[in-house]
């Protein structure tokens, strides 16, 4: 009965339009009245779900990438791999996902990804002649990969949702071949559909050019140089490293590129308050409500079904993929990251899958759920950016999403790829 309450009413929230955090907060609420737990219990959850060191690193992160984006470096990584890749047919297609992997590596969001590199990109391509539907799918579908690339909050979510300590240093590097090999797949599809549909060829600009706009870029990429640096050398943890990144994103922007005023850095500090409140307003609630669940007892009863369905860890990761893939239809990353990691990880566990490359395989799968309907909130960017429906979008959208599947599948079944960093490092 107490389930039927707790989902009961999550449902009926989402359905008439309240947000996220509130419906899974009034769920968890209405399921500890109908167990006759006093309401405090909610409060306490919530607070302690938040009160964890580690998520300090969110609202740092989430301001660095602001301010990257006000200091115009995903202007200065459009113009590098321009230079390098832009002359081939499509080549503004494949530029888009270069000009992402490395902004991933310095924001580590997707939705950030999809609205600085977009905000460049869409309107260029437009004005070469691209179809506005491939400039955007290409666009949300290459910001994914910024959520594979350290530095990225979601993967600092879901060593805190994991209950284990699972190292956030070693989820940063397990994220680098799976990133660099998603983001290689989504190139090839792009040139492919961009050859196909014979899109326009652009031109070298010449070696000066392309050195040039590597040097320009150069401090900006070496945030990521930095926060990785500093984390494997033990010199600072991965909060601190937060910090550092807004402090040296702040020091290049307004010294060296001379692009980022006060003005700017205080619209900056304004958006990712707003942002950080929300996310971590998100994580609270989902912590409640997954507490109601643990009472419940339903990560046990989850673990068991599966574990009667079959105890082979191929067919077992397929059907966490599968779940996880439908539920991102209709719930966005954070809140599934920390209800969902306390169900599955221990069943993937109990099958002999490392928990980073655990993390990995939901990073990637809930970032599918981001350029998906109905939620899809990368996918909406994407076309505000572009100006385009996302019904129109969805219609072209599936060669990319079938590669993204592909990449699933891949990075599930080889573990090497996730492993092979952190265990080299000594993770």
């Amino acid at each position: 009965m107490e389930l039927l309450v707790l989902f009961g009413v999550l449902f009926a929230m989402l359905v008439i339009g309240v947000p996220v955090a509130f419906s899974l907060l009034a769920a968890a609420l209405a399921c500890f009245l109908a167990m006759d737990i006093p309401p405090i219990v909610a409060v306490q959850r919530v607070a302690a779900g938040i009160s964890v060191f580690t998520l300090m690193a969110i609202p740092f992160f989430i301001f660095a990438g602001d301010l990257m984006y006000r200091a115009g470096i995903a202007n200065r990584l459009v113009r590098v791999a321009d230079a390098a890749i832009g002359r081939v047919r499509g080549g503004l297609g494949i530029v888009d996902v270069g000009a992402s992997m490395m902004f991933g590596a310095v924001s580590g969001s997707a939705i950030a990804s999809a609205s600085a590199i977009g905000s460049t990109m869409v309107p260029l391509m437009k004005e070469k002649g691209y179809p506005a539907d491939y400039a955007v799918n290409v666009t949300v579908t290459a910001a994914i990969v910024g959520l594979l690339i350290p530095p990225s909050h979601n993967m600092i979510i879901y060593s805190a949702a994991s209950g284990i300590g699972v190292s956030i240093g070693d989820l940063f590097l397990a994220g680098v071949i799976p990133g660099v090999l998603t983001g290689l797949m989504l190139m090839l599809v792009a040139w492919l559909v961009a050859r196909r549909g014979k899109l326009p060829l652009g031109r070298f600009p010449g070696w000066r050019e392309f050195i040039l706009a590597s040097a320009y870029a150069i401090p900006g990429l070496m945030t990521a140089v930095i926060i990785m640096g500093g984390i494997l050398s033990g010199f600072f943890t991965p909060t601190e490293s937060s910090a550092i990144a807004v402090i040296y994103t702040m020091l290049i922007g307004t010294f060296v590129y001379r692009s980022l005023g006060w003005k700017g850095m205080w619209e900056a500090a304004g958006k990712s308050v707003r942002t950080a409140a929300m996310v971590l307003f998100i994580i609270a609630a989902a912590t409640a409500f997954g507490f109601a669940l643990a009472l419940l007892e339903v990560p046990a009863a989850m673990g068991a079904l599966i574990g009667v369905m079959t105890d082979n860890p191929i067919l077992t990761l397929l059907i966490i993929n599968l779940m996880l893939l439908a539920l991102g239809t209709f719930m966005d990353m954070a809140p599934l990251i920390v209800i969902t990691t306390p169900i599955f990880l221990p069943v993937a566990m109990d099958v002999g899958v490392d928990p980073v490359h655990f993390g990995i395989i939901m990073m990637l799968n809930l970032g599918i759920g981001l350029v998906t309907p109905p939620v899809g909130s990368v996918l909406f960017v994407g076309s505000a950016v572009g100006k385009i429906p996302v019904t129109a979008l969805v219609k072209t959208i599936w060669p990319f999403y079938l590669t993204l599947i592909a990449a699933l599948v891949v990075i599930t079944f080889v573990p090497a790829l996730s492993l092979w960093l952190p265990g080299a490092f000594g993770g």
